[in-house]
């Protein structure tokens, strides 16, 4: 996918009020109506109005381009980085779905047109829109609940036109259990009602954070667990920290390395609460002490083991 400059398309500044990209728009659409154009490239050139109108014409289209071209060339390879639509509301409560945002934005045009700042035109007395963002959260607010304090992005014109976004911070309880791609509806925090309309509601669909030790599926919780030889040959108890709570794990006699343990029920917690699954590591002691050199020497004396011994041909 290449990154196509829309504003060098229309041929207005990156500051242009919505005003002055529609008269731009306009005028340029009457050099290259096919209809009425004498140039050449007339068609292909009013496909890329077009496509360029739509975007800078709709004020989260636009905001979200400002955002996700910055530092490209027209013709450079574009790839928008992972989670670049977090943090940001839009309007819509089946989503805007990002995926289809982000190929409308570079080439899959529909037809365009506002949703932030449309005016609601005669309806009084009008609930608002329903609003939706993506968040991002830590995998530990998911097992112990948390209580977290996020700040929104919205795309919004001021009074001269001017395309931006306003901060929308709002404190959010998050519950145990909470799981990846869950939809929570906070009531009241979307678009203002007209009249004495009610406030639509924000939906926030909730991600995780990658995590330096766990990763999720559903409920369920692995860990890759390290383990002395010792341990995992004579069998152990060893404690495992959980996002702060020590859970005692009994390690079977002859684990082995890469062998998966399931700790049934402690995962994340929830009415159906995940299981944890620990994926054994054998790690060995350096060899670097006299003692521990010793050690292996006398292992490697006494015990007849060869772990290739069924590889042979």
């Amino acid at each position: 996918m290449q990154y196509k400059d829309y504003y060098q398309i229309l041929g207005v500044d990156r500051t242009a009020v919505q005003a002055d990209i529609k008269k731009a728009f306009r005028k340029l659409a009457r050099k290259y109506h096919p209809d009425v154009s004498k140039e050449a490239d007339a068609e292909a050139r009013m496909k890329e109005l077009n496509e360029a109108y739509a975007v800078l014409s709709d004020v989260e289209k636009r905001a979200a381009y400002d955002q996700l071209g910055q530092g490209y060339r027209p013709g450079e390879e574009f790839k928008p980085p992972p989670n670049w639509d977090a943090g940001f509301e839009y309007s819509g409560a089946d989503g805007m779905n990002f995926s289809d945002l982000f190929s409308d934005l570079f080439g899959r045009m529909g037809s365009g047109g506002s949703h932030a700042g449309a005016g609601h035109g005669h309806h009084f007395n009008q609930r608002g829109e329903d609003h939706h963002a993506k968040i991002l959260l830590e995998l530990e607010d998911a097992f112990n609940g948390a209580t977290r304090q996020i700040s929104l992005r919205v795309p919004k014109v001021d009074a001269q036109g001017r395309v931006g976004l306003a901060n929308h911070t709002l404190s959010v309880k998050i519950p145990q259990g909470v799981y990846e791609g869950q939809i929570m509806r906070l009531a009241g925090q979307g678009a203002p009602g007209t009249g004495n309309g009610a406030a639509g509601d924000l939906l926030l669909e909730l991600h995780f954070n990658p995590h330096p030790r766990f990763r999720v599926d559903g409920s369920n919780l692995y860990l890759k667990l390290p383990v002395t030889p010792w341990e995992a040959a004579l069998g152990s108890q060893i404690s495992v920290d959980v996002f702060g709570k020590e859970l005692r794990v009994r390690i079977p006699e002859g684990t082995q390395s890469g062998q998966q343990l399931r700790v049934r029920g402690k995962g994340i917690p929830s009415k159906t609460p995940g299981d944890l699954l620990l994926e054994i590591q054998v790690v060995l002691p350096a060899a670097s002490t006299e003692l521990a050199r010793k050690l292996y020497e006398t292992m490697a004396q006494e015990l007849a083991f060869n772990p290739r011994s069924d590889t042979r041909s």
